[in-house]
């Protein structure tokens, strides 16, 4: 069956916003600007003050919410569907993980570069797999502790790609890919984490997506940006890039931003693009599947590749080709792509009917639900 325009229209919305988060994200750390105070020109390097702007995008989703609610309410015969009414604290402590695990990413995109970025994060599903079988009782398919074994073969040939680049590349010291990379799986398994919490106590209260990502940037916006004022005081030593070598200089990325406006575009592409990805994502799953959904999300990453590597912000590496190639087959074969194929023969048909009732019907559902949060989007 051929794609509607409007279909087409949200699947190309969903793979450039979903690019434009990591590469604007980029874009603003690549900037050199004068600080407060008189400070010489130095990196525009603010993790926390990104993830601020990031949770306002997805804040900004409650907005869009309501919007929705409104213009439903008015038509003849409203379809909008709310969901039961639930405690808005429920999604506090999910919200806590995406608020540290975006943090920590975002110290990590200032270390390694935007294409490891996005593949590395592909080592979510490895903890989450584990995760759900702990703690949510599940049963995993053997075609998904195949795609969880070929994932961790990705992430070593991706962190080779990165070893092997890191004496080559001038943009970024050894040191700092290692302990990047190191940090963004570090912030997979806080992902997962949250992942586990919503499914296990948010889910099952029948929560719109939309309602539930704002909820979630709410609480994110609140609490990081209050946090902004102890991260003022808090000497971290080398571990900073900001003048006065403290966790995060608020004042200083403002006063950067004054004497070069083109880094308050960055935030500005990655605060819009967050927020348009959650709804371009959301309204992939209702229009078309879960399945494009998670298609087109791992082809942002080639995309950002691709664009990184037009742009001269890295350099081609082979390694890295063979990664992703590698971790786009184990993120296939763990959400069940390859069934699609293997359905036309009629043994393998009868064998996956067997293996992979309960653990696709559970998936499936969930997917369908539309209810994959702003933790796999940011």
């Amino acid at each position: 069956m051929a794609w509607t325009k409007y279909q087409l229209f949200l699947a190309g919305l969903m793979l450039t916003t979903g690019s434009i988060n990591t590469l604007s994200a980029k874009w603003a750390d690549m900037f050199s600007a004068k600080g407060c105070h008189g400070n010489p020109e130095h990196a525009f390097s603010h993790p926390f003050v990104q993830a601020v702007g990031m949770f306002l995008g997805e804040f900004s989703c409650l907005a869009v919410f309501y919007i929705l609610l409104c213009h439903d309410r008015r038509s003849p015969e409203p379809r909008m569907n709310i969901g039961q009414s639930f405690n808005p604290l429920l999604f506090f402590p999910p919200a806590m993980c995406d608020m540290t695990a975006t943090s920590i990413m975002y110290v990590a995109l200032n270390m390694t570069s935007a294409s490891s970025f996005q593949m590395l994060r592909g080592a979510v599903i490895i903890f989450t797999g584990l995760l759900s079988v702990a703690f949510l009782g599940r049963r995993l398919a053997p075609s998904q502790w195949l795609g969880i074994f070929v994932t961790i073969l990705g992430l070593v040939v991706v962190g080779l790609a990165d070893f092997v680049s890191g004496h080559r590349d001038d943009s970024h010291k050894l040191n700092d890919v290692i302990t990047g990379d190191l940090l963004i799986i570090m912030a997979q398994i806080i992902v997962s984490v949250q992942m586990v919490l919503e499914e296990k106590f948010v889910y099952k209260h029948d929560v719109h997506p939309l309602r539930a990502v704002g909820t979630e940037g709410l609480f994110g916006f609140v609490v990081l940006s209050l946090l902004l004022i102890p991260m003022y005081f808090i000497h971290v030593g080398n571990f900073s890039d900001n003048p006065r070598q403290v966790l995060e200089d608020a004042l200083d990325a403002f006063c950067q931003i004054g004497y070069k406006p083109l880094i308050l575009l960055a935030l500005l592409g990655n605060t819009v693009s967050i927020a348009f990805f959650n709804f371009a994502g959301i309204s992939v799953t209702k229009e078309i599947s879960a399945t494009t959904r998670m298609v087109l999300d791992s082809l942002r990453t080639l995309v950002i590749w691709v664009v990184s590597l037009a742009l001269g912000w890295e350099q081609f590496h082979g390694l890295q080709v063979l990664g992703f190639v590698v971790l786009l087959t184990g993120t296939a074969l763990y959400n069940g792509l390859h069934r699609p194929l293997l359905a036309r023969i009629p043994w393998c048909a009868a064998r996956m009917n067997l293996d992979d009732e309960g653990s696709d019907a559970e998936r499936e559902r969930l997917l369908n639900d539309g209810r994959v949060l702003a933790s796999e989007d940011t």
